[in-house]
């Protein structure tokens, strides 16, 4: 350790001469991976002697495994991992410290990778970021049923401490300048890349398969302002990415999801479930999705939040569970939100019969009864409408094979199909529909142009189901069926 620590000294006091950023390269050679954080304190000292200085500066980790527990990321600090390193987060769960949020904020405050209220930070590089996550997360069940660290939010029905217990691989909150580039990540214990009320924000051409545990999401994004995720590829057990809202007083607003391929035991792309403040001017487009359990897209407004100005366009999905998830609910908050001017456009998905990840070890909570194939919906609830919703390019090609003998339910019948203002959003919510291709409720301002669905089998349901809708306009519409 002495080896390492005289190299980061010397390196420093070199970079001071000169009026620059400082440059501190930790060599790793002989470095090895091990269930105590070794490499802690060497990491934080070269990132808090860049900090120091007037011009900050960048730590490279050179090749070789470095095993570390929480370290702070400081404003003007560069965390660059070179190809052939890996910085691997210990196994052990007193490595790991948390913060707390300016206010409030979400819901899991540890994590590898911690930063609060830096400015123009980044980590960059070819190398590899791995939480070690399903080791650490089953040595803080072991703590729990021992009695030494007890997580009052244990999850007895599923056996596994909740996530306030698990370390994120990033949390990032109230960060301005970040830049997030090139690197891989790996097996959180939890979600993955966390933003917490940050702005101006760049995440660039990272590969993230966060598959180790259970809420595995790969990058949240929380009442966030002008970020870009582009050119990444995502592969988690929980939602792929997925913008969320904690605050009353704040918004996702001026988002760009671009040219990403996705896979999920969840939802691919998502806003919600938590919607507090809400998400305005988001972009999402160019987005590769398969093997996803549930929605392609979904937008949920449910805790009293706005959801407007919202634009999905050049989206692709194969062996996908659901399309398409609109929801207006009140699940919380002190009156219901409002969800409007939604534009979605271009969009192919082909949904199976069966369940699309079932090849995944871990995997999202199966729906708890069996049903026929279900269709897309937008809906709202009664008194609050889902406003201006525009489908334009679309195409959708579902299994059929619905059975009258699993579900019957005539149009006569609308009323048994169940509001659910207060119940979670999720698109099987509502238990069977009694529609194939969409099913619209509580809805004003909905135009369909250039839309096409196709029937791979013999289904009993008409296509749609229009309950309290007003101003419908259906242009060039087709179904094709079997």
């Amino acid at each position: 350790m002495k080896k390492y620590f005289v190299i980061v000294v010397l390196l420093f006091l070199v970079c001071l001469c000169h009026a620059e950023k400082v440059t501190i390269r930790i060599v790793g050679e002989g470095i090895s991976a091990g269930f105590t954080a070794k490499h802690t304190s060497l990491i934080q000292q070269a990132i808090d002697s860049c900090y120091a200085h007037s011009d900050g500066g960048c730590v490279i980790l050179s090749q070789g495994v470095y095993t570390s527990g929480t370290l702070f990321l400081k404003s003007n600090v560069e965390l660059r991992l070179e190809k052939g390193a890996v910085l691997m987060g210990s196994t052990n769960p007193y490595d790991y410290v948390g913060l707390e949020p300016i206010e409030g904020g979400d819901n899991s405050k540890q994590a590898l990778i911690l930063a609060d209220r830096m400015d123009n930070i980044a980590i960059t590089g070819d190398g590899m970021i791995d939480g070690n996550g399903r080791t650490l997360a089953l040595n803080i069940d072991s703590l729990h049923h021992i009695g030494e660290r007890i997580d009052p939010n244990y999850n007895i029905r599923r056996m596994r401490p909740n996530e306030t217990a698990r370390p994120k691989l990033f949390f990032l909150s109230a960060c301005t300048n970040v830049r997030i580039e090139g690197v891989q990540l790996k097996n959180s214990a939890c979600w993955g890349l966390s933003l917490d009320r940050c702005s101006d924000v760049s995440i660039e051409h990272i590969r993230f398969e966060n598959r180790a545990y259970w809420n595995n999401d790969g990058i949240d994004i929380t009442d966030c302002r002008r970020v870009a995720v582009r050119h990444c590829f995502i592969n988690s057990a929980d939602d792929g990415i997925c913008l969320k809202s904690y605050h009353t007083d704040a918004f996702n607003e001026e988002i760009e999801i671009t040219d990403c391929d996705i896979i999920s035991s969840a939802s691919a792309v998502k806003m919600g479930t938590a919607s507090w403040g809400g998400f305005k001017k988001v972009r999402i487009k160019d987005i590769r999705i398969r093997d996803t359990f549930r929605s392609a897209i979904a937008i949920e407004c449910v805790d009293g939040g706005i959801i407007d100005d919202i634009l999905v366009e050049n989206i692709r999905a194969l062996n996908t569970g659901n399309a398409l998830f609109i929801r207006l609910g009140h699940r919380k908050g002190e009156a219901p939100g409002t969800l409007k001017n939604v534009t979605i456009r271009n969009l192919y998905v082909e949904v199976p019969f069966g369940r699309p990840d079932i090849n995944y070890d871990m995997r999202g909570p199966a729906v708890d009864f069996f049903h026929n194939p279900i269709p897309s919906s937008i809906t709202g609830i009664p008194g609050h409408r889902v406003e201006n919703v525009v489908l334009e390019d679309i195409e959708v090609v579902y299994p059929g094979r619905a059975s009258k003998g699993m579900a019957y339910i005539p149009l006569s019948r609308l009323h048994q199909v169940p509001e659910q203002i207060q119940k979670y959003p999720e698109f099987t919510m509502f238990g069977e529909l009694p529609s194939w291709a969409l099913f619209v409720r509580h809805v004003k301002g909905l135009t369909m142009r250039r839309v096409r669905f196709h029937l791979k089998d013999d289904d009993f349901r008409p296509p749609f189901v229009f309950d309290d809708v007003e101003e419908l306009v259906m242009e060039e519409v087709d179904l094709f069926t079997k």
